[in-house]
């Protein structure tokens, strides 16, 4: 079945997605395995894709990224979810964690961290949920309080992707505990500060090769320049300012997704047999393989106008929050139809369906869950 080309293609993407299928082929996909064993990639696989330039993509050349757009990113995105991988979190490092530096950082802090961020040098996380609190970021525990030129931060965080690997960690605190929404800031630490402490890699049912971690923070001093931005009690604006493309990136890899496990799935019930026929010639697989087909195809012209949308500055929040809620629900269904098709194999880790279909089961929970997707929704109604 001939794919769809993407409105927002052209050929310089076209050489990226060369280019990122390459270096995901020689990196990434015989270390899958590995990956998932040891709860984390190579560390130096940063740094090898730092030197191919697939690392913040979208980030100015000034800054020593790709000059590019979100549609870079989106294509590393595909690229990765054609190669089933969820162990490596270049997504949140590139398309999330660099986007706050370059929003709302000083000139300095782009220039101190952006570099390295794109060399490979540095890998960034962003500190967010807490073991008490969810979705809801306002209600966060962790301070950062001021004592004369300093921060003093306390707290614990959780989930946090690439936590086990990052140098550098945007943390969600309040400078004012006294206040809810207008007492929140983000302060960047870096994950050498005395006091600093990782936990350990989450045990989850899925992404397994992701090291998503706890993190603690006990009377860690960074100095005041560590502020994102120049103003105190900016936090949840900035946040909510940034929310749209994490959500776009979640929707988007799950569009991705579904485009993989319908590829992985037609293959498979059209050499698999049973009953003296493939399994493709049952009415049952072809119906089921023809909703699938044109869901995918539903959802990838959402999602492709979506991209559009944001390339120009026009993406709304209610629009991705129903990108996000429907594409990553769509994708669910579809993983749990497709793996139903492959009968017992299905069931088995070394089929990528398998692997798909646990993976992709966070993707309601996280960049919000879609519960709050549709609280959302309903009050732009």
């Amino acid at each position: 079945m001939a794919a769809n080309r993407s409105s927002w293609m052209n050929e310089d993407l076209d050489a990226l997605r060369d280019l990122a299928r390459a270096f995901l082929a020689k990196e990434l996909v015989p270390n899958i395995d590995k990956y998932r064993e040891q709860h984390h990639v190579d560390r130096d696989l940063w740094n090898k894709a730092g030197e191919v330039g697939l690392l913040c993509l979208s980030i100015p050349e000034e800054y020593g990224g790709g000059g590019g757009t979100f549609a870079h990113e989106a294509v590393l995105m595909e690229e990765q979810a054609r190669a089933v991988d969820t162990s490596w979190g270049v997504s949140l490092h590139n398309g999330i964690v660099a986007h706050y530096l370059l929003a709302y950082g000083t000139e300095e802090q782009k220039k101190q961290w952006l570099p390295k961020m794109a060399s490979g040098e540095v890998v960034g996380a962003i500190a967010m949920t807490e073991p008490g609190t969810g979705s809801d970021l306002q209600a966060v525990k962790a301070k950062a309080i001021r004592d004369g030129d300093e921060y003093v931060i306390n707290g614990s965080k959780t989930f946090i992707t690439n936590g086990a690997q990052a140098d550098l960690i945007i943390v969600v605190a309040k400078t004012d505990p006294t206040q809810g929404a207008s007492g929140v800031s983000l302060v960047l630490v870096e994950a050498d500060r005395e006091g600093f402490r990782r936990g350990r890699v989450l045990d989850k049912i899925g992404q397994k090769g992701q090291d998503t971690s706890e993190l603690f923070f006990e009377d860690v001093r960074v100095p005041v320049s560590n502020l994102l931005g120049t103003q105190e009690g900016q936090g949840f604006v900035q946040l909510m300012q940034q929310l749209p493309q994490e959500r776009l990136i979640v929707a988007h890899g799950a569009v991705a997704g579904m485009e993989v496990a319908l590829e992985h799935t037609l293959r498979y019930t059209k050499e698999r047999e049973a009953f003296g026929r493939p399994v493709f010639g049952f009415q049952n697989t072809k119906f089921k393989l023809a909703e699938v087909a044109t869901e995918a195809r539903i959802a990838r012209v959402f999602i492709d106008d979506c991209i559009e949308k944001h390339l120009r500055g026009e993406l709304d929040i209610p629009t991705v929050a129903m990108a996000k809620w429907w594409c990553t629900d769509k994708a669910m269904q579809i993983a749990d139809t497709c793996l139903q098709l492959f009968g017992g194999y299905g069931y088995m880790n070394e089929y990528p369906i398998a692997r798909m279909w646990v993976d992709n089961r966070v993707q309601l929970i996280y960049a919000g869950t879609n519960e709050i997707m549709k609280e959302i929704i309903a009050r732009s109604l």
